[in-house]
């Protein structure tokens, strides 16, 4: 999809979230055959003319100032990942040069040293497009042996979306599912040149209906740390806190460490997951 065209379904699908009553138009502004607000609506709170934001909807090259995509942005309720995502897809060169093909990504020895010290707790390196850089043995059991996949089956939302195996292991699924289509939704807004990202969303919404669905929400966050389920055949069921720290330079690195509480279940449960896996190897 073009950028002009993601800029158009990402601003449409953001005014059907907002209700009348959450602008605060009161119960004066109409029956509707529709949920969300009206173009004219969004323009009259946004403080600019309704034909300009029309135009700026359908993704026309218009070149609206920093106060303008602001204005529209608190008019749309936008948070502040959804806002640079809007800024990203108006003006893709002011965030990142267009790219049509990109060099592949490596990932330094030091940080493979920190993916083995942090055994026996998972912990993974994960790149563009949530590619799987690199995975230390518990991670691999935990989630599945991406060194045995070829180059482009290394992919997280790959995995989620086409290895039976996500949907058994995640206890929620469907948040991790939904997370990992909007990270990618963010990275599509950075990088709209990206060849191996089209070829990605084309694969996966061939491949996925639920791909599909999720893709099509146009929602756009990134989780930096949190909390996982898991229901695994050898360890069990058990919840591991998880940061995703930054690669200061390489800004499509991050670095997914998963904790657990010292003494608790689940970490026994990784080390049962260990234990596993050295038995496997």
């Amino acid at each position: 999809m073009e950028q002009d065209d993601e800029l158009s379904e990402f601003l449409r699908s953001r005014r059907a979230r907002v209700t009348p009553a959450e602008a605060g138009l009161g119960p004066g502004a109409g029956v509707r055959r529709v949920p969300g607000l009206r173009r004219e609506e969004v323009a009259r709170l946004a403080g600019v003319n309704v034909d300009y934001y029309v135009r700026l909807e359908r993704g026309r090259r218009i070149n609206p100032s920093d106060s303008v995509l602001d204005a529209v942005a608190r008019a749309l309720r936008l948070n502040a990942t959804e806002r640079a995502h809007l800024f990203a897809l108006v003006r893709p060169g002011s965030t990142r040069p267009a790219r049509r093909s990109v060099p592949p990504q490596r990932v330094r020895p030091s940080l493979h040293r920190i993916l083995e010290a942090h055994e026996p707790l998972p912990a993974l390196v994960l790149g563009r497009r949530m590619d799987v850089l690199a995975a230390n043995r518990p991670a691999r059991a935990l989630y599945t042996d991406w060194e045995a996949l070829p180059g482009p089956a290394r992919n997280m939302v790959r995995f989620l979306f086409t290895d039976p195996a996500a949907r058994s292991v995640l206890v929620d699924w469907a948040g991790n599912a939904t997370a990992a289509v909007a990270h990618l939704r963010l990275y599509q807004g950075r990088n709209p040149a990206d060849p191996l990202l089209a070829d990605l969303v084309a694969d996966l919404s061939a491949a996925s209906e639920d791909f599909r669905d999720r893709w099509a929400d146009h929602d756009v966050h990134q989780h930096t740390y949190g909390a996982k389920e898991f229901d695994h055949p050898v360890a069990g069921r058990f919840t591991l806190a998880y940061e995703l720290l930054g690669v200061l330079d390489d800004a499509d690195q991050f670095l997914t460490l998963y904790t657990a509480e010292p003494g608790s279940a689940a970490e026994a449960a990784v080390r049962r997951l260990g234990a596993g896996s050295l038995a496997e190897a």
